[in-house]
């Protein structure tokens, strides 16, 4: 192809892609030429208007399920807003926002981002990864443990984020089976480096696989009031509405146990009574009582 400019021209443009950070190849002998090469300074974005408000608003908006990267989102905004018109920066500047985290969300412990790259890494380059699987109150599992799960050596696939939470789609080699597990409760090993033949996943979509799987190392959420019923719905439809921080426990076909947290015993009610289904072997007394009141309480209004 023939851009049709002078060598003075080409030589000058390339002398202002070195200053922006591009670098640049010169290539010897009868088929030489210049090329762009591999690393440098990652070179300017370029945004249209939309884009750039749209990345200001993203990085203040950003989630707080990853610990260690408030310092890196800060200047990160600072870096796009130099860089920004005037009138864009302006704009941006203009868009100073607060995320508030809502009363109702419970989402997991934030994970390490160390922890983020070494598993994306790991999925990245088809590495087998090798760790621990942290109890439900986060410590590391011993023998004795009732609920004991030894060391894994898992095939990394697919990383999801729902509701505060960070999953990791697996397969497991030892029992050849697929298996979800919650990033925040994965204490890992040492990289293995050893490659692994990837496979095809077990759902063709990975968010309606994790949402419908009840097994997916969900651990109950710290609230005031926590309570437990026997529910007559399937586990998977029980898991796909369940607040965050619910655990959903398989019992039958179509009965499933749900253990879910509120800031009252009557909150706990009322999120039961959205799934529209019978329930049985209530737990504590307290959450009883609330069903009772509540149901008091509505047949009154309905009369």
């Amino acid at each position: 192809m023939r851009l049709g400019i002078s060598t003075r021209t080409l030589r000058r443009d390339l002398d202002s892609l070195r200053e922006l950070g591009y670098p640049i190849r010169v290539l010897k002998g009868p088929d030489g030429g210049y090329g762009l090469g591999a690393a440098g300074k990652l070179p300017p974005l370029l945004l249209d208007d939309d884009q750039a408000i749209a990345v200001a608003v993203a990085l203040q908006t950003a989630p707080t399920s990853v610990s260690g990267i408030d310092d890196a989102v800060a200047r990160a905004l600072t870096s796009i807003k130099q860089v920004m018109p005037a009138h864009l920066r302006a704009e941006a500047d203009a868009m100073h926002l607060t995320a508030i985290r809502n009363s109702w969300e419970f989402p997991a412990p934030p994970i390490a981002s160390s922890t983020l790259r070494a598993v994306g890494y790991a999925v990245r380059l088809a590495h087998l990864l090798s760790f621990d699987y942290l109890t439900a109150d986060g410590r590391r599992p011993q023998p004795e443990d009732p609920d004991f799960i030894p060391p894994l050596r898992v095939e990394p696939h697919h990383l999801v984020t729902w509701a505060g939470r960070w999953y990791l789609v697996a397969y497991v080699p030892a029992t050849a089976t697929w298996s979800i597990y919650r990033l925040d409760r994965i204490h890992l090993h040492q990289p293995t480096g050893t490659t692994f033949a990837r496979r095809e996943l077990p759902h063709p979509d990975l968010a309606q696989y994790v949402m419908t799987n009840y097994d997916r190392g969900d651990t109950p959420a710290q609230w005031p009031c926590l309570g437990t019923v026997v529910m007559e719905l399937p586990a998977d439809l029980v898991a796909r509405w369940a607040p965050g921080g619910s655990v959903i426990q398989h019992i039958s076909a179509t009965h499933s146990r749900i253990t879910l947290g509120a800031w009252s015993w009557a909150g706990i009610a009322g999120l039961l009574a959205t799934f529209d289904a019978d329930i049985t072997d209530i737990h504590p007394t307290e959450l009883t009582d609330a069903c009772r009141t509540l149901a008091d309480r509505y047949r009154r209004a309905s009369q």
